[in-house]
């Protein structure tokens, strides 16, 4: 492993800590409505809009209601982007005049931006309209990542707060975490990427004569905007279809890292707003170093095998034994300018978080640099995960180790005082349960029907006798799609055809089933959890406390979360990228 490498994650790391103790400490104090100076500048914009929908900031909201206010707004915002979607034709800015998005599609875009998945099975400059990669798919961004920031800083109120069953009012969240926090720093982000060279304006498409005499179409708009919150809300969907590997989007080396700190930023800020909230500042510094510990485990395993290259060019005359490192290493679906080094950090940050932007392929990986993605998503992407998405689903699983380790001395677990009981753990148990039965499930049926076989481009050679005969890659491609789906990132092995117009329906369906319940069933039982805490006293610690910090309790947390989460899907991924790998160190 280079030492530019190892030097990248440390430095990395000490960026993404420089940057969310200022952003944490913020959004504690604007979801308090404490944030006097910026309520003096935009307090007259934020009562105006709860005056024009009919709120009341003053009354606050149980955990039903608050849910309730969730499942209404994605529901209504996610009818209407599909109907943006699907007569785009006949709205303005589309200056190519690109037709209406076919149903199929659109419901399954609809459904990837409601829930912060962004999963795309299309074109973005062949398909939508500057209307509406604006109105519909931007205007998402900010709304899904201002829906897990809300659901986040709710379970946090559960856990602060003592015999009461309000946890705030969702409306007033989602107004002051848009007004206090995304749009200012997205603009001030968009900013930054125009000066990189990232696009941004209203232009119609240009053509162009290349060196060889060819037509090149280029593609304009308003990208550097997009761009922001997709990065930032940790969204991942592409203005272009090559997404962050395309230079319009992501030109140089240093908005490269740029966007690395910025998906991190959020979910590592949400820890110091845990840690400010529930008042012990040890417990928030613990889960940002459980959550560090995973991340740079994942990194250094991309980064080892990234830059050792692929074993079986030694089968092409070549002098690459396994057990050295292969010169330049894997390159293929990788961009010149950002080299193996930026790359591999990017695979694991994008993975790590719910976000799902790519500026290589990850169908190229190597098999294990692709089964650190794919088990990134499968943990429930809490290793800082999505804007609030990591939050609610690390505490779940702090709930379930303090759990674990009251068991393992004989006493009543307590997390920051309050008592666990059974209706914690079975709440705790649906939200890491659930998406494990949606990945398997899903993956099972695409696997065993015509119909799912049938979008798999990696298949070994067929004959009379085998008519389907299926390469490990293959098995991956579709194990990565549930991954990502359920997990809402958003990133895929490109190998996969989930859409096309032989075969419609059955991708766009199971993935937007998916993408669905995998957003709104842990949601569900995150605000089911702390609606019970928010009930419960806060007793002082006694000698037999177990302490919600310190190493020891990291060590707890990162073993259960490797234990509950990654066994789970070991015997799946054996079948997959294990094999591969094998495949690959026999050279074959």
């Amino acid at each position: 492993m280079s030492p530019r490498y190892l030097a990248l994650v440390v430095v990395f790391f000490l960026v993404v800590a420089l940057v969310a103790w200022p952003l944490g400490r913020l959004l504690d104090r604007v979801m308090a409505g404490e944030n006097h100076m910026s309520r003096r500048l935009f307090g007259p914009v934020e009562r105006v809009v709860y005056r024009f929908a009919g709120v009341d900031p003053a009354k606050e909201q149980d955990w039903k209601q608050y849910l309730s206010a969730i499942l209404l707004f994605s529901f209504v915002t996610q009818l209407v982007t599909y109907a943006m979607l699907r007569f785009q034709d006949r709205l303005p800015l589309n200056p190519a005049k690109l037709a209406g998005v076919a149903p199929w599609l659109a419901y399954d875009t609809a459904v990837s931006f409601t829930t912060n998945t962004n999963w795309q099975s299309y074109g973005g400059e062949t398909t939508m309209s500057t209307f509406s990669q604006l109105g519909a798919l931007a205007s998402h961004n900010f709304f899904s990542a201002g829906v897990g920031i809300c659901v986040a800083i709710a379970l946090i109120r559960g856990l602060a707060r003592k015999e009461t069953t309000n946890l705030g009012n969702f409306w007033v969240d989602l107004v002051r975490v848009h007004l206090y926090v995304l749009v200012p720093l997205c603009v001030v982000y968009a900013l930054f990427l125009v000066s990189q060279g990232v696009v941004q304006n209203f232009l119609p498409a240009t053509s162009w004569t290349t060196l060889d005499g060819g037509t090149q179409t280029i593609v304009q708009g308003p990208v550097a905007s997009q761009e922001a919150i997709k990065m930032l809300g940790t969204n991942g969907g592409g203005f272009y279809n090559a997404n962050s590997a395309h230079p319009f989007e992501n030109p140089t080396p240093l908005s490269n890292f740029v966007q690395m700190v910025s998906i991190f930023a959020i979910p590592g800020a949400l820890c110091v707003t845990l840690g400010e909230r529930v008042k012990s500042r040890a417990h928030g510094i613990s889960v940002f170093l459980a959550m560090t510990v995973l991340s740079v485990l994942a990194m250094l395993v991309v980064g080892h095998f990234e830059q050792r290259g692929t074993p079986i060019l030694a089968s092409q005359g070549l002098d690459l034994s396994f057990s050295s490192v292969a010169p330049g290493g894997n390159m293929e679906g990788k961009e010149l300018r950002f080299g193996i080094a930026d790359s591999s950090l990017f695979v694991v940050v994008t993975t790590d978080a719910s976000c799902g932007a790519v500026n290589s392929m990850h169908d190229s990986l190597t098999p294990l640099g692709g089964l650190v993605a794919i088990l990134n998503m499968q943990l429930g992407e809490i290793v800082f995960g999505g804007v609030g998405t990591g939050m609610y689903g690390m505490i779940v699983y702090v709930a379930i180790a303090v759990f674990l380790s009251g068991l393992m001395i004989g006493r009543t677990p307590e997390l920051l005082g309050k008592k666990l009981d059974s209706r914690d753990v079975r709440f705790a148990s649906l939200y890491v349960l659930v998406p494990s039965v949606l990945i398997l499930g899903f993956t099972a049926l695409a696997l065993t029907t015509d119909v799912g076989r049938a979008g798999i481009m990696n298949v070994a050679a067929t004959d009379a006798a085998a008519p389907w005969k299926p390469h490990p890659h293959g098995l991956s491609e579709v194990l990565y799609a549930y991954s990502s789906a359920v997990g809402n990132n958003g990133s895929a092995f490109a190998g996969l055809t989930a859409y096309s117009t032989d075969h419609p329906v059955f991708y766009s369906l199971t993935l937007g089933l998916a993408m669905f319940l995998g957003r709104f069933v842990p949601i569900t039982a995150a605000m089911a959890l702390a609606g019970n805490l928010a009930k419960k006293k806060i007793s002082p610690p006694g000698p037999g406390s177990f302490p919600a910090h310190g190493p020891l309790f990291v060590g707890l947390l990162v073993a259960v979360i490797l234990v509950v989460g990654a066994l789970t899907f070991f015997p799946v991924l054996c079948f997959g990228p294990i094999v591969e790998h094998a495949m690959l160190a026999a050279a074959r």
